[in-house]
């Protein structure tokens, strides 16, 4: 990857991690919750798990799942559902001082919601199409430069959206504000599946 291809996947890379989706609606709510330093094992979740799903489009697994419309449909299913579970869960929280007694969505779950959420799959795609050349470097180098570019583009981005959400606990003092905020999350969030499903 030249360096010309290198920044131009880097400014890419930037604009897709900080545009709201999903994961940052997941990051907002997080912080929210739980303030910046107990979320960043989320944001560190959203940012790696994102990695690895760009890395294994570029090398193909897209190619696989994208040409078998029934394992699609199946995903698209599986990730609707989740993505209105995760919905429900922000949505339901209360107050932002009564959940900060819940676990905050962790690492394991912030990387695995990478490969149900429709942003992801979408940036990946467009990611692999855009960026991968067929006389470069090896398939395998570039997609992990590739996920390595996008890790280091999100870690910041997905941050700002962190502490946007641990501002709001700031400001949301009574549990009425607190209430609202989290329902316009799990909203923003069951909204997305519209992506999905349609």
């Amino acid at each position: 990857m030249s360096i010309e291809q290198a920044i131009g996947f880097l400014v890419f890379s930037l604009v897709a991690a900080i545009t709201p989706g999903p994961s940052n609606v997941l990051l907002a709510a997080t912080g929210a919750v739980v303030g910046v330093p107990r979320g960043l094992p989320c944001l560190a979740g959203v940012a790696l798990g994102m990695g690895v799903l760009i890395f294994s489009v570029a090398l193909g697994l897209g190619q696989v799942i994208l040409g078998h419309a029934a394992i699609l449909q199946v995903l698209n299913w599986l990730g609707a559902a989740f993505l209105l579970w995760m919905a429900w869960t922000i949505a339901a929280a209360g107050a932002a001082s009564a959940a900060v007694q819940k676990k905050p969505a962790g690492f394991t779950k912030a990387a695995l919601f990478q490969w149900v959420n429709p942003k992801s799959w979408l940036v990946s795609t467009a990611a692999a199409g855009a960026y991968l050349h067929g006389n470069a470097d090896s398939a395998l180098l570039q997609a992990s430069w590739l996920a390595l570019l996008f890790v280091a583009a999100a870690l910041p981005c997905g941050l700002v959206w962190l502490a946007f959400g641990a501002l709001m606990h700031r400001l949301l003092r009574s549990a009425r504000a607190a209430r609202i905020f989290n329902i316009v999350m799990g909203v923003s969030l069951a909204a997305s599946v519209g992506f999905i499903l349609w």
